[in-house]
């Protein structure tokens, strides 16, 4: 097979958040290239948000995403307060962590169990695993359940699981009761082992696939979190949020619809292996006492390793989320307001997938007059194209079609790129 001319199309990856699409060339036994096209087409959020008000910006732009839409809207609140020289009480900032808890909880379980774990269990989907079976009875449940722990925790918090509504520019519009707070802990507490055997599952996962990349992630000064910091490179460089852009070279990809970036001129990779990478000495102590072995695989460059840092920060993210529940008093408190001015506001997050950056331009009438948003799929592009090159090149000696798809997919799953629902792909077209 090395000695052959092939060509590999995946016209179409379905059910996913958005569109994509996958073009290997191979010729003389050489990979030629390998093009990760993000075909959806483009909806133009960072031009609809111009003449809008700043004020309504976060709710507009939670709709880029349908899974991650609440770190869309802390990102964006975070911009819009820098913007208006707002500063949250500590209260909104617990609260802020709280409900990026809840996300970091259900989005992890949905990528961990839905789309990755049937590749282990050699299924085709969650949903085909066998009640019968003991260990694939045990994962059902113990999906569903820390979904729906992170599902509660972010409703109370924040409103609801996607697209909140309680988190607005300087503050929260409703406070978390007794009685939810009570209930979100039991849940919490319930899940607590299932979290456990899933990272069990995740740590002893037979895929592997090592290249040497950098790494880039916000990183807090004291602890792990997924809102305030410096974003780090490894390599002793700490960038400011507000800094983040002039580090970033775009690069146009003719054939995707997203753009692409680099730093320093290479690839790198952002999302739960970077941050774990980073940062793994600020995880909660609980979590680190529980996962000292665990923990000892990091800083690791193998990318299936981001499906067990995400593992590792669902168990952070509980035990966090625990710990404010129980010691913390929440009291109404009214949101802080001040007048526009002109100005530049940035906000960074870490979602999910990695580093999440919004910048907005004020005007002194309140009206923003222009914007831009950097997810964190862009910023992976480059880095899982050079991924999947290296890996049909490693495969093309020996293997036969149907495992170079399968392996592929693999890969692209383990990067847990911001089109959601990527349980498989349709059929690759060979020819």
């Amino acid at each position: 097979m090395h000695t052959v001319d092939l060509d590999l199309n995946l016209d179409r990856l379905t059910k996913v958040e958005g569109s994509a699409s996958l073009e290997i060339r191979v010729r003389g036994g050489k990979v030629e290239y390998a093009r990760f096209k993000i075909n959806e087409y483009k909806r133009f959020f960072t031009k609809a948000l111009e003449g809008k008000p700043i004020i309504a910006l976060p709710q507009l732009l939670s709709r880029i995403c349908g899974t991650c839409s609440n770190a869309h809207i802390l990102a964006s609140i975070e911009a819009c307060e820098h913007a208006l020289d707002i500063e949250p009480s500590e209260q909104t900032k617990i609260l802020r962590d709280l409900t990026m808890d809840g996300l970091n909880i259900r989005d992890h379980a949905l990528h961990l169990y839905l789309f990755s774990m049937p590749d282990i269990f050699g299924k085709d989907a969650f949903l085909d695993f066998d009640e019968n079976n003991p260990v694939e009875h045990q994962m059902l449940h113990d999906g569903f359940e820390i979904k729906a722990a992170g599902n509660f925790l972010a409703s109370l918090i924040a409103g609801r699981s996607v697209h909140a509504t309680y988190p607005v520019v300087g503050g929260f519009t409703h406070f978390p009761e007794k009685d939810g707070i009570e209930e979100a802990v039991k849940k919490l507490e319930a899940a607590r082992p299932a979290v456990l055997r899933l990272i069990d599952v995740f740590k002893n996962c037979p895929f592997s696939f090592d290249r040497q990349t950098k790494f880039m992630a916000l990183v807090p000064k004291d602890k792990y979190g997924f809102i305030d910091g410096c974003i780090q490179t490894g390599e002793g460089e700490c960038i400011e949020e507000r800094d983040y852009r002039e580090h970033l070279e775009h690069v146009v990809l003719p054939y995707s619809q997203a753009s692409a970036y680099k730093h320093s001129r290479g690839s790198y990779m952002v999302g739960a292996l970077a941050r774990v990478n980073l940062a793994k000495h600020l995880l909660h102590p609980k979590t680190k006492e529980m996962l000292a072995d665990t923990l000892s695989i990091f800083p690791s460059t193998d990318v299936f390793r981001n499906n067990l840092a995400q593992a590792v920060e669902i168990l952070h993210c509980l035990d966090s989320a625990l710990e404010i529940l129980k010691t913390f008093e929440f009291k109404a408190e009214p949101v802080i307001k001040k007048p526009p001015r002109e100005a530049v506001g940035v906000g960074v997050v870490e979602a999910p997938r990695g580093t999440l950056y919004h910048q907005y331009h004020l005007a002194k009438s309140g009206i923003v007059t222009e914007g831009e948003v950097i997810v964190p799929t862009g910023q992976n592009q480059i880095n899982i194209e050079e991924d999947i090159f290296a890996l049909v090149q490693k495969l093309l000696p020996s293997a036969e079609k149907e495992q170079i798809q399968f392996e592929v997919e693999k890969l692209i799953r383990a990067y847990d790129p911001c089109m959601s629902c990527a349980a498989h792909f349709l059929k690759v077209k060979w020819n």
